[in-house]
Protein backbone atom coordinates (compact mmCIF):
# COMPACT_ATOMS: atom_id res chain seq x y z
CA UNK A 1 0.00 0.00 0.00
CA UNK A 2 1.27 3.15 -1.16
CA UNK A 3 -0.61 6.33 -0.06
CA UNK A 4 -0.08 9.50 -0.58
CA UNK A 5 2.68 9.67 -3.21
CA UNK A 6 4.13 12.17 -5.57
CA UNK A 7 5.59 11.44 -9.36
CA UNK A 8 7.96 13.47 -11.09
CA UNK A 9 5.93 13.05 -14.74
CA UNK A 10 5.86 15.34 -18.10
CA UNK A 11 7.67 17.94 -16.24
CA UNK A 12 5.11 18.32 -13.62
CA UNK A 13 4.32 16.57 -10.28
CA UNK A 14 1.37 14.23 -10.06
CA UNK A 15 0.48 13.34 -6.57
CA UNK A 16 -1.64 10.36 -6.19
CA UNK A 17 -2.66 7.93 -3.72
CA UNK A 18 -2.11 3.80 -4.78
CA UNK A 19 -3.35 1.34 -2.78
CA UNK A 20 -4.06 -2.88 -2.54
CA UNK A 21 -1.61 -5.64 -4.43
CA UNK A 22 1.06 -4.03 -6.76
CA UNK A 23 0.58 -7.16 -8.82
CA UNK A 24 -3.62 -7.09 -9.36
CA UNK A 25 -4.97 -5.33 -12.44
CA UNK A 26 -5.47 -1.48 -11.65
CA UNK A 27 -7.83 0.28 -11.72
CA UNK A 28 -7.25 4.25 -12.22
CA UNK A 29 -10.08 6.71 -10.80
CA UNK A 30 -10.00 10.61 -12.78
CA UNK A 31 -11.93 12.54 -10.57
CA UNK A 32 -13.75 15.48 -11.83
CA UNK A 33 -13.78 19.41 -11.76
CA UNK A 34 -13.15 21.46 -9.58
CA UNK A 35 -12.27 18.62 -7.20
CA UNK A 36 -9.35 15.94 -6.39
CA UNK A 37 -8.76 12.66 -5.83
CA UNK A 38 -10.69 12.42 -2.53
CA UNK A 39 -13.08 12.50 -4.33
CA UNK A 40 -13.14 8.71 -4.68
CA UNK A 41 -12.40 7.74 -0.81
CA UNK A 42 -15.31 5.68 -0.83
CA UNK A 43 -14.19 3.71 -3.85
CA UNK A 44 -10.44 3.30 -2.84
CA UNK A 45 -11.38 1.77 0.03
CA UNK A 46 -14.14 -0.53 -1.20
CA UNK A 47 -12.32 -1.44 -4.19
CA UNK A 48 -8.44 -1.91 -2.79
CA UNK A 49 -9.43 -4.68 -0.71
CA UNK A 50 -10.93 -6.23 -3.66
CA UNK A 51 -7.92 -7.76 -5.33
CA UNK A 52 -7.43 -4.54 -7.42
CA UNK A 53 -4.82 -2.22 -7.49
CA UNK A 54 -6.54 1.28 -7.27
CA UNK A 55 -4.43 4.22 -8.11
CA UNK A 56 -6.30 7.66 -7.90
CA UNK A 57 -4.59 11.24 -8.92
CA UNK A 58 -4.44 14.49 -8.36
CA UNK A 59 -5.16 15.98 -11.99
CA UNK A 60 -2.26 18.57 -12.89
CA UNK A 61 -4.06 22.13 -11.30
CA UNK A 62 -5.73 20.20 -8.99
CA UNK A 63 -5.06 18.69 -5.46
CA UNK A 64 -1.23 18.51 -4.48
CA UNK A 65 -0.45 18.46 -8.63
CA UNK A 66 1.55 20.82 -10.24
CA UNK A 67 -0.98 23.90 -11.13
CA UNK A 68 -0.33 25.14 -14.74
CA UNK A 69 -1.56 27.86 -16.10
CA UNK A 70 -2.96 29.30 -19.30
CA UNK A 71 -5.04 26.00 -21.15
CA UNK A 72 -4.78 22.39 -20.07
CA UNK A 73 -6.26 20.49 -23.01
CA UNK A 74 -7.92 17.04 -22.64
CA UNK A 75 -4.68 15.21 -24.65
CA UNK A 76 -1.86 16.76 -21.66
CA UNK A 77 -4.32 15.23 -18.93
CA UNK A 78 -4.45 11.80 -20.76
CA UNK A 79 -0.98 11.88 -21.28
CA UNK A 80 0.03 12.54 -17.49
CA UNK A 81 -2.31 9.61 -16.69
CA UNK A 82 -0.50 7.29 -19.42
CA UNK A 83 3.20 8.81 -17.72
CA UNK A 84 1.67 7.97 -14.46
CA UNK A 85 0.76 4.47 -14.83
CA UNK A 86 4.06 4.27 -16.77
CA UNK A 87 5.90 5.60 -13.75
CA UNK A 88 3.80 2.92 -11.93
CA UNK A 89 4.82 -0.57 -14.17
CA UNK A 90 0.74 -0.46 -15.13
CA UNK A 91 0.28 -0.83 -18.77
CA UNK A 92 -2.64 -1.73 -18.92
CA UNK A 93 -5.76 -0.58 -16.53
CA UNK A 94 -9.39 0.09 -16.45
CA UNK A 95 -10.10 3.01 -16.17
CA UNK A 96 -13.31 4.88 -14.08
CA UNK A 97 -13.76 9.24 -14.43
CA UNK A 98 -16.79 11.31 -13.92
CA UNK A 99 -17.55 14.71 -15.65
CA UNK A 100 -14.37 16.07 -16.79
CA UNK A 101 -12.59 12.52 -15.41
CA UNK A 102 -14.84 10.61 -18.11
CA UNK A 103 -14.24 12.77 -21.04
CA UNK A 104 -10.03 12.21 -20.25
CA UNK A 105 -11.14 8.32 -19.92
CA UNK A 106 -12.43 8.70 -23.43
CA UNK A 107 -9.42 10.69 -24.41
CA UNK A 108 -6.84 7.80 -23.03
CA UNK A 109 -8.96 5.57 -25.36
CA UNK A 110 -8.46 7.56 -28.11
CA UNK A 111 -5.21 7.54 -27.79
CA UNK A 112 -4.19 5.04 -25.90
CA UNK A 113 -6.56 2.39 -26.73
CA UNK A 114 -4.17 -0.55 -26.01
CA UNK A 115 -3.58 0.89 -22.25
CA UNK A 116 -7.73 0.11 -21.10
CA UNK A 117 -8.68 -3.10 -20.20
CA UNK A 118 -12.28 -1.41 -19.64
CA UNK A 119 -14.30 2.06 -18.82
CA UNK A 120 -16.36 3.49 -16.65
CA UNK A 121 -18.14 7.21 -18.18
CA UNK A 122 -19.81 8.69 -14.99
CA UNK A 123 -21.98 11.05 -15.15
CA UNK A 124 -20.38 12.77 -18.96
CA UNK A 125 -20.69 13.62 -22.19
CA UNK A 126 -19.30 12.42 -25.04
CA UNK A 127 -20.00 15.88 -27.64
CA UNK A 128 -17.93 18.22 -28.73
CA UNK A 129 -18.32 21.39 -26.47
CA UNK A 130 -21.22 23.85 -28.38
CA UNK A 131 -20.33 27.56 -29.37
CA UNK A 132 -22.32 28.69 -26.31
CA UNK A 133 -20.53 25.85 -23.71
CA UNK A 134 -17.30 27.16 -25.14
CA UNK A 135 -18.01 31.16 -24.24
CA UNK A 136 -19.07 29.89 -21.04
CA UNK A 137 -16.49 28.22 -20.01
CA UNK A 138 -14.18 31.44 -21.30
CA UNK A 139 -16.02 33.99 -18.84
CA UNK A 140 -16.34 30.96 -16.15
CA UNK A 141 -12.51 30.61 -16.05
CA UNK A 142 -11.98 34.80 -16.52
CA UNK A 143 -14.42 34.70 -13.39
CA UNK A 144 -12.57 32.19 -11.21
CA UNK A 145 -8.95 33.99 -12.21
CA UNK A 146 -10.97 37.26 -11.07
CA UNK A 147 -12.81 36.29 -8.45
CA UNK A 148 -11.21 32.99 -6.72
CA UNK A 149 -13.32 29.88 -6.22
CA UNK A 150 -15.18 30.65 -3.33
CA UNK A 151 -18.64 32.48 -4.90
CA UNK A 152 -18.39 29.88 -7.81
CA UNK A 153 -18.43 26.69 -5.43
CA UNK A 154 -21.25 28.41 -3.61
CA UNK A 155 -23.67 28.73 -6.24
CA UNK A 156 -22.96 24.90 -7.78
CA UNK A 157 -23.18 23.30 -4.86
CA UNK A 158 -26.59 22.73 -5.09
CA UNK A 159 -25.92 20.90 -9.01
CA UNK A 160 -23.10 19.07 -8.07
CA UNK A 161 -24.97 17.08 -5.46
CA UNK A 162 -28.88 16.98 -5.37
CA UNK A 163 -30.60 19.74 -2.87
CA UNK A 164 -31.92 17.02 -0.92
CA UNK A 165 -28.60 15.97 -0.73
CA UNK A 166 -26.73 19.18 0.89
CA UNK A 167 -29.27 19.00 3.09
CA UNK A 168 -29.72 15.25 4.00
CA UNK A 169 -25.83 14.54 3.84
CA UNK A 170 -24.03 17.30 5.33
CA UNK A 171 -20.82 15.63 5.60
CA UNK A 172 -20.98 14.98 1.88
CA UNK A 173 -21.60 18.39 0.98
CA UNK A 174 -18.87 19.95 3.33
CA UNK A 175 -16.29 17.62 1.49
CA UNK A 176 -17.69 18.96 -1.72
CA UNK A 177 -17.67 22.37 -0.94
CA UNK A 178 -13.86 21.82 0.24
CA UNK A 179 -12.90 20.50 -2.62
CA UNK A 180 -14.26 23.20 -4.83
CA UNK A 181 -13.00 25.81 -2.45
CA UNK A 182 -9.37 24.42 -2.03
CA UNK A 183 -8.94 24.16 -5.70
CA UNK A 184 -6.40 26.54 -7.79
CA UNK A 185 -8.43 28.98 -9.76
CA UNK A 186 -5.58 28.69 -12.11
CA UNK A 187 -6.02 25.35 -12.39
CA UNK A 188 -9.60 24.89 -12.95
CA UNK A 189 -8.94 27.95 -15.39
CA UNK A 190 -6.60 26.57 -17.35
CA UNK A 191 -8.88 23.03 -17.01
CA UNK A 192 -12.06 24.81 -18.53
CA UNK A 193 -10.52 26.48 -21.42
CA UNK A 194 -9.12 22.78 -22.37
CA UNK A 195 -12.35 21.17 -22.32
CA UNK A 196 -14.20 24.25 -24.26
CA UNK A 197 -11.86 22.73 -27.01
CA UNK A 198 -12.59 19.37 -26.69
CA UNK A 199 -13.43 16.92 -29.88
CA UNK A 200 -16.72 14.77 -30.17
CA UNK A 201 -15.56 11.23 -28.99
CA UNK A 202 -18.76 9.45 -30.36
CA UNK A 203 -17.40 8.22 -33.39
CA UNK A 204 -14.26 6.38 -31.54
CA UNK A 205 -16.24 4.87 -28.57
CA UNK A 206 -18.40 3.29 -31.61
CA UNK A 207 -15.45 0.89 -31.97
CA UNK A 208 -14.51 0.54 -28.14
CA UNK A 209 -14.34 -3.34 -27.92
CA UNK A 210 -13.34 -3.57 -24.17
CA UNK A 211 -16.06 -3.73 -21.40
CA UNK A 212 -17.91 -0.35 -20.27
CA UNK A 213 -20.37 1.14 -17.79
CA UNK A 214 -22.09 3.92 -18.11
CA UNK A 215 -23.40 5.54 -14.90
CA UNK A 216 -25.59 8.65 -14.20
CA UNK A 217 -27.57 10.06 -11.55
CA UNK A 218 -30.96 10.13 -12.01
CA UNK A 219 -30.91 14.57 -11.17
CA UNK A 220 -27.90 14.93 -12.76
CA UNK A 221 -28.50 18.31 -14.38
CA UNK A 222 -24.71 18.65 -15.23
CA UNK A 223 -25.24 15.71 -17.91
CA UNK A 224 -28.84 14.17 -17.90
CA UNK A 225 -29.51 10.78 -18.68
CA UNK A 226 -30.36 11.65 -21.84
CA UNK A 227 -26.15 12.16 -22.27
CA UNK A 228 -25.30 8.63 -20.65
CA UNK A 229 -28.17 6.85 -22.72
CA UNK A 230 -26.43 8.87 -26.14
CA UNK A 231 -22.93 7.25 -24.61
CA UNK A 232 -24.49 3.95 -23.62
CA UNK A 233 -26.13 3.50 -27.48
CA UNK A 234 -22.75 3.94 -29.09
CA UNK A 235 -20.62 1.66 -27.62
CA UNK A 236 -21.18 -1.92 -28.18
CA UNK A 237 -22.05 -3.92 -25.29
CA UNK A 238 -22.03 -1.04 -22.74
CA UNK A 239 -24.14 -1.51 -19.81
CA UNK A 240 -26.13 1.77 -18.19
CA UNK A 241 -26.80 2.10 -14.18
CA UNK A 242 -29.11 5.17 -13.36
CA UNK A 243 -28.47 6.00 -9.77
CA UNK A 244 -31.65 6.98 -8.05
CA UNK A 245 -31.27 9.86 -5.32
CA UNK A 246 -27.95 11.55 -6.71
CA UNK A 247 -27.25 14.33 -9.05
CA UNK A 248 -23.85 14.98 -10.27
CA UNK A 249 -21.40 13.06 -7.86
CA UNK A 250 -23.32 9.90 -7.52
CA UNK A 251 -20.20 8.15 -5.89
CA UNK A 252 -20.18 10.44 -3.14
CA UNK A 253 -23.94 10.66 -2.78
CA UNK A 254 -25.25 7.19 -2.91
CA UNK A 255 -21.50 5.27 -2.96
CA UNK A 256 -23.73 2.42 -2.29
CA UNK A 257 -25.52 1.77 -5.15
CA UNK A 258 -22.67 3.11 -7.05
CA UNK A 259 -20.14 0.68 -5.80
CA UNK A 260 -22.73 -1.61 -6.51
CA UNK A 261 -22.62 -1.21 -10.19
CA UNK A 262 -18.67 -0.79 -10.12
CA UNK A 263 -18.35 -4.00 -8.97
CA UNK A 264 -20.37 -5.75 -11.07
CA UNK A 265 -18.43 -4.22 -14.31
CA UNK A 266 -15.74 -4.92 -12.37
CA UNK A 267 -16.25 -8.94 -12.23
CA UNK A 268 -17.38 -8.59 -15.95
CA UNK A 269 -14.44 -7.34 -16.72
CA UNK A 270 -11.90 -9.58 -15.02
CA UNK A 271 -14.16 -12.54 -16.76
CA UNK A 272 -13.76 -11.62 -20.26
CA UNK A 273 -10.23 -10.81 -19.72
CA UNK A 274 -9.47 -14.03 -18.66
CA UNK A 275 -11.34 -15.27 -21.75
Amino acid sequence: MNTGKTAAVNGITIAYDDEGDAGAPALVLVHGHPFDRSMWRPQIGRFAGESLRVIAPDLRGYGGSTVTRGITPLPVFAADIAALMDHLGVPAALLAGLSMGGQIVMEFHRSHPGRVRGMVLADTTARAETPQGRWERAMTADRLLREGMDGYAAEVLNKMISPANVAGLPEVAAHVLAMMRGTAPQGAAAALRGRAERPDYLDSLAGATVPTLVVVGADDEYTPIAEARLIHERIPGAALAVIEGAAHLPNLERPAEFDRALAGFVSRAASESSR
